[in-house]
């Protein structure tokens, strides 16, 4: 199989990025402005931040709603491309709760 048709390889080259994953996580729920999503993910610089949204936007996944309102509102949200991606947001979550728990299992038994 040629790595760049690699299924896998496609889905991660996507969602990849340091803060991607935890911009789709939080824009699961709903669409968010912004300011929300600096909220939620404080550690990106507004620069970070903006281009992987414009990554997601670009690949289809993300869709930003501009209002023509005085100060604009800008608002992103999953595209319906883009909710595709929420069963593997959602079994990335239990993963992640799975190991964390095991981590911290494995830390106490060791202590």
């Amino acid at each position: 199989m040629d790595l760049n048709t690699c299924p896998v390889k496609v889905t991660a080259d996507v969602i990849s990025g340091k803060w991607k994953p935890l911009i789709l996580y939080f824009l699961k729920s709903g669409a968010k402005r912004y300011g929300e999503l600096r909220r939620q993910i404080p550690k990106p610089s507004h620069k970070v931040l903006t281009q992987q949204l414009r990554q997601l936007e670009r690949d289809g996944i993300v869709r930003r709603r501009v209002y023509p309102q005085v100060p604009p509102k800008v608002e992103y949200s999953l595209s319906l491309y883009g909710k595709t991606l929420v069963p593997i947001l959602n079994l990335m979550a239990q993963w992640g709760a799975r190991h964390s728990a095991n981590k911290l299992k494995s830390f106490s038994e060791s202590a």
